[in-house]
């Protein structure tokens, strides 16, 4: 019985640089730049393709965040809209945006057989008019790329390197023409809009220029299709995609200066074939843009499909068991799909009338591609941590220039296209609302930290979202004076969306005056913007109060999920903190153990370490599974930023020649938990102790505590030997530093 073949994985400029670019370089910089200028002005052109590269630019660097953020699976951004804003957007968002896959598709074969027409058009002795082979040459075209796209992604993308050729070589033959050499003529750098042939130059504006120029930059999407094939994504989407948007932009640029310098604008705005024409070897450059219209129809068939596969994954679209199932490492049930609905595109004839849906839905995509990155940094969620930041103001631009390009392009089409995704919204909605295990699927980390931003309230079920995770702490105490040493360390970990829930447990206070000065303590931190609330129980027992206090919590607005507690120096206070940490772990609360250093304190709230354990194998996932990792990670990052210090990861091997799997292993926990480049990683060899006494004094180290065997006074001890202040943790399965 054969294996199913491991599918191919794609490298940066394979999987992402090469489609994005050829699909950015389309039929619109071969035969509209000039029409742009001739209509424009160079000026004016440069406006034009600068307020649409803007746009595009803003949205690919959004994309790039996102990508080095989230753990992107197959689909691309409809893969990011699912995770980030749930599954009903997302599958609104991944219908209309794969469709666009076969329509796109449709039209490139459209215009790769005008292509050859035109070149039939000059054969004399053609036995039939050239007309009447519309339709078998797109259906042959279309077999021909079916067949690419069917073999295997690899076999595509390896076209693509041919084709990326003829375009190279077709701008050798635009900047190598005689006509780039000989005395430019006077560039007008604004023009007077005369408009086109096809409707007598009857005038037109700057926006009705941009409209024809902007489609050119909708291709930025076609390298994140393949997130799901591709080797690393969250680095290969941000570097190709970056790229291409570089590259194609200076392309862009470059043939507009060379349209200005070798025509008029009336010559051209009256021909589309400018820059062919005045070409060094006009065959390469019809080459070049019949390879451009193959490649771009090459990369919607072998990206529809792999969108088509998630949504099937999901089981949001019908046949979806089918539609998921891979053969030879390639979706080609998805993949035959998507040829049929081409096909049925095809036999249509005539796309013009719908193709606005095209650029609406990619339009779409885009905006919500930069609410994604807006909302996700308004919010600062915790698990919001790309490795590619941006301003607010880049995410905001892409939003507002796709909403304003899209009813600037076509006013009608914008409102159709936004009643469409809507419709599937609650189309979808209805589909998944009773199936069993879809609600944490639906639910998001976005939503659900906005309930509670907007409505101060998340329900129950909301809390299980690893990536809306936020430290609730809640802090018993006997009397407030016991946790004003705490304070800074508290207030510094529920900053600023968290949460610190104080229980009073009466014994050395009476009740009403333990409520009354816990009120103020509350005040205090709500004053410092740290959420807070208070309550108190009756019984004096400090062990059944607390217990009591946490199952009594599980149902409030916020739940703590952390319980904190000051290193008692008392024997017997030990051995009852244990028993509370276990009852607290079978709860599923973390605990977090405060060993303040009495003399050092936190210092200067700027250096942390951060002690992790390794195992035989230096394995990450084992570490991870072992316990503890993911809670002192969140802490270590949470604290460093607060703090804007120093995080340093610290290991201790036994024998030197671990040292470099050691180093690789942190350099591991570090990229996946997606940690500041500026973490500082350390091995050391030898025993703890020994590596104690090396190491810089930080001013908090962090260690795990042994979930089997939670020892208090290694703790104890632990505080002695690093001469300051430590944080030890046992997390409770909820956290993820990878989510």
């Amino acid at each position: 019985m054969t294996s199913e073949p491991t599918p191919t994985k794609f490298g940066t400029f394979t999987g992402v640089f090469t489609p994005t670019l050829l699909t950015i370089l389309g039929v619109i910089m071969y035969v509209r730049i000039g029409w742009v200028v001739g209509n424009a002005g160079l000026g004016g052109a440069f406006l034009v393709l600068g307020l649409g590269i803007l746009i595009t630019t803003c949205t690919g660097l959004s994309l790039s965040s996102v990508a080095t953020n989230t753990r992107i699976g197959a689909g691309g951004p409809y893969a990011i809209m699912n995770k980030s804003l749930g599954l009903e957007v997302g599958g609104s968002i991944g219908i209309p945006l794969y469709l666009t896959r076969p329509l796109g598709v449709a039209m490139y074969i459209f215009g790769f057989r005008e292509g050859v027409l035109w070149v039939l058009s000059y054969v004399p002795t053609l036995p039939v008019a050239a007309e009447s082979l519309s339709l078998p040459i797109d259906l042959l075209t279309f077999a021909l790329l079916f067949g690419i796209a069917y073999r295997s992604a690899d076999l595509a993308f390896k076209t693509q390197y041919v084709i990326m050729g003829l375009i190279a070589l077709s701008l050798i033959s635009i900047f190598a023409s005689p006509v780039s050499w000989r005395e430019p003529v006077d560039v007008q750098w604004f023009g007077e809009y005369r408009g086109d042939a096809e409707t007598g130059f009857l005038g037109t504006d700057f926006w009705g220029v941009f409209a024809v120029f902007f489609p050119a930059t909708t291709g930025i999407l076609a390298g994140a299709n393949m997130s799901g094939d591709l080797k690393d994504p969250r680095r290969a989407i941000p570097h190709g995609t970056l790229w291409a948007i570089g590259i194609s932009t200076v392309i862009y640029f470059a043939i507009a200066v060379w349209c200005a310098r070798t025509g008029s604008l009336d010559a051209l705005s009256g021909n589309y074939n400018h820059v062919i024409d005045h070409s060094l070897v006009p065959a390469l450059v019809l080459a070049g843009l019949l390879g451009a219209t193959a490649s771009s129809a090459l990369a919607g068939l072998v990206g529809g499909p792999r969108i088509l596969m998630a949504m099937g994954e999901e089981r949001i679209v019908p046949f979806s068991d089918e539609l998921a199932t891979l053969r030879g490492g390639e979706p080609r049930s998805a993949l035959l799909v998507t040829g049929v609905l081409t096909i049925a595109c095809i036999m249509v004839r005539d796309l013009n009338a719908i193709a606005p849906l095209v650029t609406m839905f990619f339009l779409i995509t885009y905006s919500m591609i930069n609410v994604v990155v807006l909302v996700e940094s308004m919010l600062g969620l915790v698990s919001y941590r790309p490795t590619l930041k941006l301003p607010l103001l880049v995410p905001a631009l892409g939003l507002i220039g796709c909403t304003f390009s899209m009813f600037i392009i076509n006013p009608l089409f914008s409102l159709v296209s936004i009643a469409l995704v809507v419709v599937l919204y609650f189309f979808i909605r209805h589909r998944v609302r009773d199936r069993a295990g879809a609600k944490e699927d639906v639910r998001s980390s976005i939503f659900t930290a906005f309930s509670e931003w907007a409505a101060g309230k998340v329900t129950l079920e909301d809390m299980e979202n690893v990536r809306a995770w936020k430290p609730h702490v809640l802090v018993p105490t006997r009397t407030p004076e016991a946790v004003r040493g705490s304070y800074p360390l508290l207030q510094d970990l529920a900053s600023p969306e968290g949460s610190v829930n104080l229980l009073g447990i009466p014994g050395e206070l009476p009740t009403e005056v333990l409520s009354t000065r816990l009120e103020e303590l509350s005040r205090a931190f709500r004053g410092q913007r740290v959420l807070s609330f208070f309550s108190t129980v009756s019984n004096s027992d400090f062990r059944v109060s607390v217990i009591t206090g946490l199952e009594a919590l599980q149902s409030s607005n916020f739940r703590p999920n952390l319980l904190f507690k000051r290193l008692s120096d008392v024997h017997e206070e030990r051995l009852r903190d244990i028993e509370i940490f276990s009852t607290a772990l079978e709860r599923r609360v973390g605990v977090l153990l405060y060993g303040a250093h009495p003399i050092a304190g936190l210092g200067r709230k700027s250096d942390i370490n951060l002690w992790i354990r390794g195992n035989a194998r230096w394995d990450v996932d084992e570490a991870f599974h072992a316990g503890n990792l993911d809670l002192m990670l969140l802490m270590g990052f949470r604290l460093s930023r607060i703090w804007r210090g120093r995080l340093t990861l610290v290991t201790v091997i036994q024998d030197a020649s671990e040292t470099e799997a050691a180093r690789a292993f942190l350099g591991q926990i570090t990229d996946l938990a997606r940690l500041p480049q500026s973490v500082v990683r350390v091995v050391y060899p030898g025993t703890l102790d020994e590596a104690l006494a090396s190491v810089q004094i930080a001013d908090l180290s962090i260690f795990g505590l042994r979930r089997a065997d939670i020892d208090l006074d290694w703790a104890s001890r632990m505080v002695q030997v690093t001469r300051g202040s430590c944080l030890f943790v046992l997390d409770s399965g909820r956290e993820s530093a990878r989510a």
